[in-house]
């Protein structure tokens, strides 16, 4: 699950940088692009959460670490990406 709602958060992303770049108004991409950033880490909290449950300590050992440098850095990319409409908005503005 929390594959496709990163794919879902990748797509909105790109829809959003594309609506911006042609003039058109992106604000609900961008939105959708964070709600579905926001969703993949809480489907992956749930994912790990299911294997504490389970006591699957070793696919633990090998999935977490990893995951968490990639949730945490996708993440953030992710913000950067999807408000820089905004911040080039108010940039011209200026």
């Amino acid at each position: 699950m929390w594959f496709l709602f990163g794919l879902m958060a990748l797509t909105a992303t790109c829809l959003n940088l594309c609506l911006y770049a042609s003039g058109k108004d992106y604000k609900f991409a961008m939105t959708m692009g964070l709600s579905f950033t926001a969703l993949t880490v809480v489907a992956d909290y749930s994912m790990v959460s299911d294997r504490v449950q389970a006591e699957d300590w070793s696919a633990l050992m090998d999935v977490v670490p990893v995951m968490e440098t990639a949730l945490w850095v996708l993440t953030i990319i992710s913000i950067l990406l999807n408000i820089s409409p905004l911040l080039l908005e108010l940039k011209n503005k200026k």
